[in-house]
């Protein structure tokens, strides 16, 4: 009998680990595909092009993923309220959310604004500057939409309702092509900006996708038992600092990693536009197939935050163990097809022969890191959802930081390995970062269940 119950369980657990993966799924790709056009469409104008947009993205990206991975904290305090049966805090929570959105989108845009002087620190070539310099400028004043998008994403995902951010993302995916074409080569009077245009086709769409979340949050039936903005509440400190207790960690994570990518572009723009290209083409196929473990691990949170807010936890391990054999079982079949149709994923980014042979062998890297970057996001996803959020941000700092970049640094710049050396160094990065998250969520379990027995 216990083997039924346990099977009838997990099966239960799968479900609704894939109700809300594969929505959630579905807009990460939408999402990350808004960068993947971006970088297709400059490919095809020139490699110059692409080698400035790889590096404007290479700035632009660690500042929206910082801010708007402090907003994340949302999903684990609605999920927690969930569980908890108190959803009477839960405008409360979504209120103050939004306030500290707010701000911290109004900062980051003055960050966005300022990153352009660090151009020629950097060691960016000149040829590059102009068009990488307009493209943060621009790009920069969709970040307020964006960490607000972030809040009510998190809210009604947490909800269990993710399909409304996919029908929204999917709407925005096919409004980027024309919008990106009008600044690109210009229409009308708005003039011909190159790749640089891409920042103010992306910052107009941020702000449509805010807006229309909003209407439809304010709207929708579904969401009337929160009400979240019938009667609108003034910022509070102390749910101020809650949030950024628990987000800040969140955010500087989710930085530490993504910055390391990022800056490999700048470390590598020395070497010519044509290693640059290709890493970037390299980055963005990783950074399309990271969306499948990123939504298996944003759905572990909700789940998990769930079980959490309940304190019930044996289910709460139950969908730990579903969720990391699912990342394991992803991870295989993704490392297999980058495998098989590595020519043809390449050829969907450029015609250029040089960056084609580059890139090829680049991802042969990116293979190699599939499984330890699957497990140790999803481990962060449910770290997450138990609000444990300070010790993955401090592992992350010490994989990424201390060891990786270093190590990736010395190996581009300094030996014979060239872009291979950067990702080198991811691999010994995600390796370090993957087996510290895993020891950390067996030792909070551990923990969980001395308390549950004492």
């Amino acid at each position: 009998m216990s083997n039924v119950t346990a099977l009838t369980t997990s099966r239960f657990e799968l479900k609704q680990l894939f109700h809300l993966m594969i929505p959630i799924l579905i807009t990460q790709f939408a999402q990350a595909g808004f960068g993947l056009i971006d970088t297709i469409m400059a490919g095809h104008m020139s490699p110059a092009d692409l080698a400035a947009i790889a590096v404007g993205v290479g700035l632009w990206l660690p500042v929206l993923l910082l801010f708007s991975g402090i907003m994340l904290a949302t999903t684990p305090l609605v999920a927690e309220a969930r569980g908890a049966r108190t959803p009477e805090k839960i405008p409360s929570i979504i209120h103050q959310a939004l306030w500290v959105a707010l701000i911290l989108g109004i900062i980051a845009m003055l960050i966005l604004q300022a990153l352009p002087l660090l151009l020629p620190v950097l060691g960016v070539p000149g040829s590059l500057l102009p068009k990488a310099s307009l493209f943060l400028h621009a790009i920069g004043f969709g970040m307020p939409a964006v960490t607000m998008y972030t809040a009510l994403r998190s809210y009604t995902e947490a909800l269990g309702y993710p399909r409304p951010v996919t029908a929204i993302s999917l709407i925005a995916l096919l409004a980027l092509i024309p919008l990106n074409y009008i600044f690109m080569y210009g229409a009308g009077p708005i003039p011909h900006l190159g790749s640089a245009g891409c920042g103010f086709a992306t910052a107009i769409l941020q702000w449509l996708m805010f807006l229309s979340l909003a209407l439809y949050t304010f709207k929708a039936k579904r969401y009337q038992t929160t009400r979240i903005f019938t009667v609108w509440e003034k910022i509070n400190g102390d749910w101020a600092r809650r949030i950024l207790k628990l987000g800040l960690p969140i955010g500087l994570a989710i930085f530490f990693e993504v910055s390391l990518f990022s800056s490999a572009s700048i470390i590598l723009s020395p070497l010519g536009e044509t290693i640059v290209a290709a890493h970037q083409i390299a980055t963005s196929v990783t950074a399309q197939l990271f969306m499948i473990p990123m939504s298996l691990a944003i759905a572990l949170t909700i789940r998990v935050g769930t079980y959490y807010g309940e304190k019930n936890w044996a289910a709460m391990r139950k969908v730990q163990s579903l969720g990391l054999m699912t990342a394991t079982l992803c991870a295989l079949i993704t490392m297999s097809l980058m495998w098989i149709f590595r020519p043809e994923i390449v050829s969907a980014y450029t015609t250029d022969a040089q960056v084609t042979q580059v890139a090829i062998h680049l991802i042969l890297f990116a293979i190699a890191y599939q499984l330890m970057d699957a497990w140790q996001v999803s481990a962060a996803g449910c770290l997450r959802g138990m609000q444990d959020t300070k010790s993955p941000m401090w592992i992350t700092m010490l994989a990424y930081w201390v060891v990786a970049f270093p190590i990736g640094l010395y190996l581009a710049r300094f030996t014979a390995l060239g872009a291979g050396g950067i990702w080198i160094g991811l691999i010994i990065g995600l390796t370090i970062a993957c087996s510290l998250l895993l020891i950390r969520l067996h030792l909070n379990n551990q923990r969980l269940r001395r308390e549950s027995l004492s």
